[in-house]
């Protein structure tokens, strides 16, 4: 079963981020908790991680691009 790992709500007023960095590469292994992507807005940065563990089968959104709220960043299988 797949999962798609999503920008989260990331406080007040907030409604994008960069991806500043990721942590894993297509086709490695995650555990569940794992810091996946740094996301950096123009207040912080913040850490999305896996809440489930799997592959990283696709990346969605590449170091350097901008992504919305809620939207898929990545996808888990």
């Amino acid at each position: 079963m797949s999962q798609e790992l999503k920008l989260p709500e990331l406080g007040d007023g907030i409604q994008k981020a960069v991806v500043a960095v990721w942590h894993y590469q297509v086709g490695d292994r995650i555990k569940a908790g794992d810091d996946v992507v740094e996301v950096v807005t123009d207040k912080a940065a913040f850490s999305v991680s896996a809440e489930q563990s799997g592959k990283l089968e696709q990346i969605l959104v590449a170091q350097g691009q901008e992504a919305a709220i809620g939207q898929t960043l990545a996808v888990i299988a």
